[in-house]
């Protein structure tokens, strides 16, 4: 198990924003602020062509994009502390060449890209945002990849699968408060109790670190929150595994898109962009880089139907 120290270093790390990496982490994935691994693609005219003859970008000759680093593998900061890398920047790298543009990555809070991005402060944002209804009446999207939730549990764990209402009765599952994951669980937890089953008993604590020690310490079965974060936490220590997945939209779908203005023009250039990164294969590269090739798209779509208003 994990020393105390170093969850509580992973703790105070995520209160500054920012994930503290060791050295053991970045032997396994590049957090080194030169990308060197990084994959690249040619320019894609047949996406410029079909940028609309009205739109601005923020800076002439540049793909200015807003990223929130909130945890690996979707983004983060690098070594230098100052550099955003993961899934999320490679995408952006990939559709800045593929436009003939130089990257800007434009660090931002999560609550702060809506008003950048509607006032033309930066072109589009790639930071794990799912397509709803509510947030197409403001913005376009291009779809780049499933939005997951993972069920997660201890190496030791009997639990074999996760992936239906039934397989989560009587079990301890950590999750978040207020949140998608949430409000699966609590309609879960209903449909079980409707059926005579045991109850869910939900679990909170404060961030990604208290999860995975409450969970490797025996106070709960399972976690259940967005895949990237936990997929990466599975892969670098090794003591927790997947035992099954859940759309964000359950029961219906949701996935993750580029977020651009409503109407610029520039959505289907990026859709069609999208599309040929993921026929060229450079599309699955960036998600195996980041051990997140269970989210793969097979096709990218232009606003499809997102989350329901509530």
């Amino acid at each position: 198990m994990r020393s105390r120290r170093s969850f509580s270093l992973l703790i105070a790390s995520s209160i500054l924003g920012t994930v503290l990496l060791s050295p053991a982490l970045a032997d396994d994935f590049d957090f080194a602020p030169e990308q060197a691994a990084r994959p690249h693609v040619s320019v894609d005219q047949k996406a410029i062509d079909a940028i609309s003859k009205d739109f601005k970008f923020a800076q002439d000759g540049v793909f200015t994009v807003a990223v929130a680093p909130f945890a690996p593998p979707i983004a983060t900061y690098a070594t230098d502390a100052a550099t955003v890398v993961g899934a999320d920047p490679d995408i952006a790298s990939l559709i800045a060449e593929s436009l003939g543009r130089k990257l800007v990555l434009q660090p931002v809070a999560w609550p702060d890209w809506p008003l950048g991005l509607t006032s033309g402060k930066y072109d589009a944002v790639i930071s794990n945002v799912g397509v709803t209804e509510a947030r197409k009446e403001k913005f376009d999207f291009s779809t780049y990849r499933l939005g997951l939730h993972g069920f997660y549990v201890r190496n030791d764990s009997q639990i074999a699968a996760i992936k239906e209402p039934k397989d989560a009765a009587g079990l301890k599952i950590i999750t978040g408060s207020g949140t998608n994951q949430e409000k699966i669980l609590l309609e879960w937890n209903k449909r079980n109790t409707a059926a005579g089953l045991a109850p869910i008993e939900l679990k909170y604590y404060d961030d990604q670190a208290a999860n995975v020690l409450a969970l490797l310490s025996g106070r709960a079965d399972a976690i259940f929150n967005p895949n990237g974060p936990l997929a990466y936490e599975a892969a670098k220590h090794g003591q927790i595994h997947s035992v099954g997945t859940v759309n964000a939209g359950w029961p219906l779908k949701s996935d993750v898109g580029i977020t651009t203005r409503k109407g610029s023009g520039l959505a289907p250039a990026l859709t069609i962009a999208l599309n040929d990164l993921i026929a060229s294969g450079k599309y699955a590269e960036v998600l195996k880089r980041w051990n997140l090739t269970e989210e793969a798209l097979p096709q990218a779509e232009t606003n499809p139907p997102g989350l329901p208003k509530l």
